[in-house]
């Protein structure tokens, strides 16, 4: 599949258009892919689901807090019940994400999305590439159309 279809595909499933698509590309992107086409240096998705997680958990927080929580301990406790690695891997899975991902060919013959923590990461990325693109109240609309928040 081409990547403008991917992108489209994406774009359908999280609700919200690119400005400029690059991000998404990346987000994306797998380093064994990246390294398997010689694509330039550091053009994967690693660093946008880092900054994707950090975002995730910054508007999962206002929203608790947005609900009336005000307590940091509850806070804190409903964030880790809301955001992780189970519940962004099942929102992975929901929206078949890992179709549109570009796997290292050793990716894709193991299926490596199906265990572990790498379909989580793939949402990350495509949070930190949203936040890129739209900026915060962007992301925080994506995770409701997705059902994430409500």
């Amino acid at each position: 599949m081409e990547t403008d279809q991917i992108c489209l595909d994406v774009e359908k499933k999280i609700g919200y258009n690119f400005k400029n698509r690059e991000y998404l590309i990346r987000a994306l992107t797998r380093h064994s892919y990246s390294k398997e086409r010689d694509l330039p240096e550091n053009d994967y998705m690693d660093a946008y689901a880092t900054l994707g997680d950090a975002v995730i958990d910054v508007i999962v927080i206002k929203f608790i807090i947005d609900s009336g929580e005000h307590e940091k301990g509850s806070i804190t406790l409903k964030k880790t019940n809301m955001v992780n690695m189970s519940s962004l891997r099942k929102l992975g899975e929901k929206l078949d994400i890992h179709e549109n991902v570009l796997w290292g060919k050793g990716e894709r013959q193991q299926e490596i999305w199906t265990s572990g923590r790498v379909l989580a990461e793939c949402m990350e990325a495509i949070a930190g590439a949203v936040f890129l693109d739209g900026g915060l109240e962007v992301v925080f609309e994506m995770l409701k159309k997705i059902d994430f928040v409500d």
